[in-house]
């Protein structure tokens, strides 16, 4: 058994619910040319592809001056209104308290870019104690590109073979397996309906945040026995 001497975790889907805002900013997007709102249940799946996809799944076809003036809309709305009906999951907070507590560094290896990233951090009050942020522009490879959590354990000065990465979405687990970590398969997170079996086969299942200090804690006391 491997210990757990870090934690990395995605940020839409896995630490934060962040569809309501992200759809919303569809919606606002939606309104102009005048479409009804789609609901935050059936655009949910879509988040973890963050602004295109949203709005390639929920605006019809057009050229490309057309969709780069949505994707502006969109953004602005959106970098205004980033944590107004967000929210962190349940447990989330209690399992940040804990790592805490334990002295087990964590960051947040994330595709959205980063002038979107630290003030959504900011305001789920997870600034002040978080050791890293990797964003979708820190580097000029994303997920599923093993680089940025390769650059995390890195920053953590923690090897990956002893660094857990969470994440509802297998761009988050192929990451996490390419880069050498252990990883964490998230089921609650708008990813999950298409998780690839493979990498959730080798992954550990987490259906509820809290779970993740079942696994980690058993693996700290190893840690810290065998010291």
């Amino acid at each position: 058994m491997c210990t757990i001497r870090a934690v990395l975790f995605d940020l839409d889907g896995t630490l934060l619910d962040s569809a309501p805002d992200l759809v919303a900013a569809l919606n606002r997007v939606r309104e102009s040319e005048t479409l009804p709102p789609l609901s935050v249940a059936e655009m949910s799946s879509y988040v973890s592809y963050g602004a295109v996809g949203l709005l390639r799944a929920g605006m019809p076809a057009a050229d490309n001056a057309t969709f780069e003036s949505w994707r502006a809309g969109f953004l602005d709305h959106y970098s205004e209104n980033l944590y107004r009906e967000s929210s962190l999951y349940e447990g989330v907070s209690e399992l940040i308290d804990f790592l805490n507590i334990s002295g087990i560094p964590w960051g947040v290896v994330t595709n959205k870019i980063e002038a979107l990233t630290l003030p959504i951090l900011e305001a789920a009050h997870l600034k002040d104690t978080i050791s890293c942020v990797i964003c979708g522009d820190t580097l000029n490879r994303s997920k599923p590109d093993p680089a940025p959590v390769s650059l995390a354990c890195g920053i953590l000065n923690v090897p990956p073979e002893n660094t857990l990465f969470v994440g509802d979405d297998s761009r988050d687990l192929a990451a996490g397996k390419a880069a050498g970590t252990q990883t964490a398969a998230v089921h609650y997170g708008y990813g999950s309906l298409d998780l690839d079996e493979q990498l959730v086969a080798g992954s550990f299942q987490i259906h509820h945040p809290r779970e993740l200090i079942d696994v980690i804690s058993p693996r700290i006391a190893r840690r810290r026995t065998s010291n």
